[in-house]
């Protein structure tokens, strides 16, 4: 298979990350064109025993570490959403910006991010802490937990409350779930799917966003239970028990990115 045929299916994400990482589609397309040169000027530099995405990437940002392309391309305008995430993007610092952005726009792991990186494991990890702990002193938010194994809701919350939130209640049923959220408004939802009353989390998330949009998270040991095509959507799954880099990643995302759910009143058949 040639070079251009195996890295193909990689290159619209590659333009996605390359945008997301110098502000403009131009300068984007400009590092990304660059890199393809560089692949094709020196095959090797993909490795073939590794992972050809992940190789793909690395060549990228050695690329871009090297070249100031974007300095000599046209600014391009942004949506008002786009706008909203460049502006926290640019507030976080160089390698943490990048391994946040590999990390949750590109869906790499731990692991791969340091092998694009060039880094050890531990220093992908604390890089990718690291943008969470910025993104969420940029959109401190209020946080109703909807959980009613009060252990974990304990865990939940401190984890929420180390990234400087606030947990404005932890519910433990549907009532008390839906009368705090239109109480309190919180900018961030993290629920259960099974509640302690026999009531499910789905149907209170849902009742709230009949009168706001919100992120929602659900945290569940039943994800078989979400993934039936019922509202609402989208929404963030993370299945129990929970690793806290992971928790801390999806808040982040769901913050940054401003993923808002809404109330569908018709079975969907995807969840984004």
């Amino acid at each position: 298979m040639s070079i251009s045929k195996a890295i193909s299916s990689h290159i619209p994400y590659l333009r996605r990350f390359a945008r997301a990482l110098t502000g403009t589609q131009a300068g984007g397309d400009a590092y990304v064109l660059a890199t393809l040169e560089a692949v094709v000027a020196e095959p090797d530099a993909l490795n073939e025993n590794a992972d050809l995405r992940a190789s793909l990437y690395r060549v990228f940002l050695k690329v871009w570490e090297s070249m100031p392309v974007n300095g000599y391309v046209e600014q391009i305008s942004f949506s008002a959403d786009e706008k909203g995430a460049q502006r926290n993007l640019e507030a976080i610092p160089l390698r943490p910006r990048v391994a946040f952005l590999l990390s949750s726009l590109e869906g790499f792991e731990t692991a791969e991010v340091a092998r694009v990186m060039d880094c050890s494991v531990e220093e992908a990890a604390a890089l990718i802490d690291q943008a969470g702990k910025e993104i969420s002193k940029q959109i401190r938010t209020d946080v109703l937990i909807i959980e009613d194994e009060p252990l974990i809701a304990i865990d939940i919350q401190m984890l929420v409350e180390e990234l400087g939130h606030r947990v404005v209640t932890i519910a433990r049923t549907h009532a008390e779930a839906v009368k705090a959220a239109e109480e309190m408004k919180p900018g961030l939802i993290l629920a259960d799917i099974q509640l302690a009353d026999g009531s499910s989390g789905l149907e209170a998330v849902n009742q709230i966003l009949g009168h706001f949009a919100v992120p929602v998270i659900f945290i569940t040991a039943y994800p078989e239970r979400f993934l039936t095509g019922t509202p609402p959507e989208p929404a963030f799954l993370i299945t129990k028990p929970f690793g806290v880099d992971s928790l801390k990643a999806v808040i982040s995302q769901a913050l940054f990115f401003d993923r808002k759910s809404r109330r569908k009143d018709r079975p969907q058949s995807a969840f984004v």
